[in-house]
């Protein structure tokens, strides 16, 4: 058990949801063993591998490496959210709006942890997290533990590692782009009336503006949101899959 147990609990380190610092290692580790339970049926190792010799703690690494990029996959999702709700924010006029996240140990705005917590809604009323779960149980039936890599090369990860800046700034684009049109407006009419002060009425425009446009576009997100999942799912599926 302990072979798949250490795919399982590196995927449970870095997948969303399951990763969190609110959530009890205690209860990480519970919920490894009983999906390590599960699989073990599915699983076909040599008995005979000593976890002390160098090919088992080399079968140890890439199991651990093979859960780490299972959960890394669904982990670039919820990244590419939190910067749409980063860049948002800034662009509100949030920069200074900031508080403790748990999740990621940081600092964050409110408008992220808006659309992160949307999006994480989303995410469990369309089965993702039930999706997440057969999808690595699955990957035991087509990707051995004692077989080799999978099919999904490290660089095409960091391609897809890479697709955080674009997705995000797809998603947070209506709202920095009427945000821009707002700014340049409230520059014309600092250059047409000097007397305005501009600091006392830019703020709560643009962040009156930003809200607005955050309220008419919120339910748009739900397409875009359902396919980043669906392409995320089919991602880790990838992953998981044996070099022929």
């Amino acid at each position: 058990m302990f072979l798949p147990l250490t795919r399982i609990l590196g995927f449970i380190a870095v997948a969303p949801l399951l990763s969190g610092t609110t959530v009890s290692p205690v209860v990480k580790v519970s919920v490894g063993v009983l999906l390590t339970t599960m699989v073990v049926p599915l699983v076909s190792v040599d008995a005979t591998i000593d976890l002390f010799s160098f090919h088992g703690i080399f079968l140890l690494c890439q199991q651990l490496l093979v859960g780490l990029a299972l959960g890394f996959v669904l982990r670039i999702l919820f990244s590419a959210v939190d910067l749409a709700g980063q860049l948002s924010g800034l662009t509100m006029g949030f920069g200074f709006a900031t508080f403790f996240d748990p999740q990621s140990g940081g600092s964050t705005t409110v408008i992220t942890t808006l659309f992160t917590t949307l999006f994480a809604l989303v995410f469990i009323s369309l089965d993702g997290h039930v999706l997440m779960v057969a999808t690595l149980i699955e990957s035991f039936t087509v990707l051995p533990v004692n077989l080799g890599v999978g099919a999904l090369t490290g660089m095409e990860i960091a391609r897809s590692g890479a697709s955080i800046f674009s997705v995000g700034l797809q998603l947070a684009m209506p709202i920095v782009a009427t945000l821009l049109i707002t700014n340049m407006a409230l520059g014309v009419l600092t250059r047409s009336a000097p007397q305005l002060n501009i600091f006392g009425i830019g703020f709560p425009i643009t962040i009156g503006v930003g809200l607005i446009v955050i309220i008419l576009i919120l339910p748009s997100y739900a397409q875009p949101f359902r396919l980043l999942i669906e392409n995320a799912l089919s991602l880790m599926q990838q992953v998981g899959k044996a070099v022929p």
